[in-house]
């Protein structure tokens, strides 16, 4: 199996109007509710994939609970550990006449200390069954800035690869303790490195401790620098619509290239199909089919030279 983990779980509550304009009433078209966060919006995607995925992190108060009810039913296994706190709330409101979203997220629930200690107990024991490990998203309160460094650690002595994606102190500190697979944004990487060419700056990543780089462009892709070589995967065309759980689509397909073995322009090429039709999807953390089928052809994969 694949575990994920998401220590700032949310309730993703999407909003669809007809029009967004400041400063005035709307009317909602459509509310959708799913359990959000980027690790179960991971785990979900690589359900979709065909590969069996156990979802940890913190659930609690009545978002927490109302995010378990509908987990339930889902492919994804919950192990998620209760905390007295409530779990946030991220809000996505859709505006139907350019189809572009507005987002509001809560900054979550603060963990007490024998919270994280349990949290703790349960992945070690998970990592036991795990082929492959997903650290997703922000801290939240109360967590120290060291507790994905800590659970990096922690896969690798269980010999897990493990792949990182979050941002700011939590990245570089996490970097700094060697995960297989880094995924950060353009911004978060200049962010890390202090360099502003994604290319040079990724190999600089590498250097400061993770094995492989992936990094998103945005419209323009997928960015990976690893020690079998570098390549950028594009999408065919931009796609309009809700963007939230795009990234974590990539993440899924990364994860399912790797425990499946696949190179990496197959890995990317996935990954980038996967994240646009992500966008094209109607409600966060699901993927329209048909979209990545006919797209996985069409994505672009070019290999890059390593900087001068």
């Amino acid at each position: 199996m694949i575990l994920t983990v998401t220590l700032n779980t949310a309730l993703d509550i999407t909003y669809r109007v007809p029009a967004l304009a400041p400063h005035t009433s709307h009317r909602v078209e459509e509310v959708v509710e799913r359990p959000g966060g980027k690790g179960l919006n991971v785990a979900r995607v690589l359900s979709a994939l065909g590969h069996e995925s156990v979802v940890t992190g913190f659930a609690g108060g009545p978002a927490g609970a109302l995010l378990r009810r509908l987990l339930a039913p889902l492919p994804p296994h919950d192990a998620l550990v209760p905390i007295a706190g409530t779990t946030r709330r991220t809000i996505a409101v859709v505006d139907g006449s350019t189809g572009d979203t507005t987002q509001l997220n809560e900054p979550g629930p603060v963990i007490a200390p024998e919270e994280w200690a349990a949290l703790l107990d349960r992945y070690t024991a998970l990592l036991a069954s795990a082929r492959a490990v997903a650290l997703c998203g922000s801290l939240p309160p109360g967590l120290h800035v060291g507790a994905y460094a800590e659970l990096i650690r922690r896969a690798r002595a269980a010999e897990v690869p493990v792949l990182l994606d979050t941002s700011g102190e939590p990245l570089r500190r996490g970097v700094a303790a060697r995960p297989d697979l880094v995924k950060p944004n353009a911004a978060e990487l200049a962010q890390l490195t202090g360099g502003h060419d994604p290319l040079h700056a990724a190999h600089d990543a590498r250097r400061r401790g993770a094995h492989a780089v992936i990094a998103s462009l945005g419209p323009a892709g997928l960015l990976a620098v690893t020690p079998e070589g570098s390549w950028q995967a594009a999408p065919p065309a931009p796609a309009a619509g809700n963007p939230t759980g795009a990234g974590d689509s990539a993440v899924a397909a990364l994860l399912a290239g790797l425990v499946e073995g696949l190179p990496w322009p197959r890995r990317l090429a996935r990954a980038v199909a996967l994240s646009t039709a992500t966008v094209l999807a109607p409600a966060a953390g699901e993927y329209d089919r048909a979209a990545y089928e006919r797209l996985l052809p069409l994505v672009d994969v070019s290999e890059r030279a390593g900087p001068a």
